[in-house]
């Protein structure tokens, strides 16, 4: 029979911590250092002793420089005397002896910033914040030559700018040279990708056909309506968006078609009519709430973001008319038409509440064609005068209205 007999085995490990001293909080005393006493006359020197220490002053509300303008009759009568006031530069009062010092030029002090400048410094001491025992002599001869060019002063001959309409005008045309004289197409390269070129050009004009309306960007965090986002919805192009408003809150009312059909006849039947046409006979189309959105995000102004539309071009025979129904407006030139888009809007679902109370809630819209009033005509003709009207500017305040 054999006994197994356990050893218990101590293990011991000894940790060694790293404990450096940390550098001595002043010079040793054995080693010279040399310290510009001057440097304790810098203003900065005394900014925490001057920050803990309040002030006991009492300011009243002329911040203890009482002005008494009384003393200036020229203020108050017509025609009074207002030498005292804006003084003969050929003739002027006497200065007293203890104001002198303000006119004295501040180079030629012998005190600058704490550190002793003008004569007194010979032009060989190191300037402001050089350590000469840190830098080697290189550094120093090129800060120094860099400094004395800093201080060179240029004459620069002031250019005699014509500011005549005449020449304003020639300037304007001379901007267009390099896209009316110069242009190739072929010396066009993308600014990120060298191999591709241009292909064709187009003019950027402003769209005078919808340049009356007002453009807003929506874009909704998920897709609005009931249907995945792999079923096409010809609905979405037609969709109604309501402002609603409650007590607390502001938000949108979202409605759509009930049918794809609906959507299509709307559409089909707009794009038969000349805009801003009304039919004789027509149908309406209704559309049914579908939920209400709210506003994440709204940025009123949008600078680099417009619709563009490229129009290589209308031709006679297209803008004929065979049945005379319509007056066809004149061909459009190619080119790139664009509008400016108003604001931008970031749409959230919003969560639905019982208790919220409606100022105005609809259900079910009818949608009709109507003639304009004469105030939306009026508005629309005001905000076509922008691109229409070649004298806009001129008949316009600072803020764009019209002064007549």
């Amino acid at each position: 029979m054999s006994v197994k007999k356990s050893a218990k085995l101590d293990l011991l490990v000894r940790v060694r911590y790293s404990n450096p001293l940390p550098p001595p909080p002043c010079p040793p005393k054995l080693l010279d250092i040399p310290t510009n006493p001057m440097r304790y006359a810098r203003p900065e020197f005394l900014d925490a002793v001057a920050g803990e220490l309040p002030l006991p002053m009492i300011v009243d509300a002329e911040c203890g420089m009482p002005l008494d303008l009384g003393h200036w009759e020229s203020l108050w009568e017509d025609g009074a005397d207002d030498s005292k006031i804006n003084p003969d530069p050929h003739n002027l009062p006497p200065l007293d002896p203890k104001d002198a010092f303000l006119l004295a030029d501040p180079s030629s002090s012998t005190f600058a910033n704490g550190h002793q400048s003008g004569p007194a410094t010979p032009a060989s001491a190191p300037s402001i914040g050089s350590v000469t025992w840190l830098r080697k002599t290189e550094y120093l001869s090129r800060d120094n030559s860099q400094r004395f060019g800093v201080q060179e002063v240029k004459h620069v001959p002031t250019a005699i700018v014509d500011v005549s309409r005449n020449a304003q005008l020639a300037a304007v045309e001379a901007s267009f040279k390099a896209c009316n004289d110069d242009f190739s197409l072929e010396t066009i390269r993308h600014p990120n990708n060298p191999r591709l070129t241009a292909v064709e050009s187009y003019p950027v004009l402003p769209d005078a056909d919808i340049w009356a309306n007002q453009y807003d960007l929506f874009r909704f965090t998920e897709r609005p309506g009931d249907r995945p986002n792999d079923v096409e919805d010809e609905r979405l192009d037609c969709a109604i968006l309501r402002p609603m408003r409650t007590e607390y809150d502001s938000f949108l009312a979202y409605y759509l078609t009930k049918d794809d059909s609906d959507a299509l006849d709307m559409k089909q039947a707009r794009a038969s009519l000349q805009p801003y046409e009304v039919p004789e006979e027509q149908e309406e189309t209704i559309f049914r709430f579908v939920r209400d959105y709210e506003t994440v995000k709204v940025e009123q102004e949008v600078p680099n973001e417009f619709l563009l539309v490229l129009n290589d071009g209308d031709s006679e025979q297209d803008n004929d008319d065979p049945f005379g129904e319509h007056i066809k407006p004149p061909p459009r030139e190619k080119a790139a038409y664009y509008k400016n888009i108003e604001r931008k809007m970031l749409l959230k679902k919003k969560r639905q509440n019982a208790y919220e109370q409606y100022d105005d809630k609809w259900e079910v819209i009818r949608v009709k064609y109507a003639p304009m009033s004469k105030e939306e005509e009026e508005e629309r003709q005001d905000a076509l005068a922008e691109v229409a009207d070649p004298m806009y500017l001129f008949n316009r305040d600072a803020d764009g209205e019209s002064i007549f």
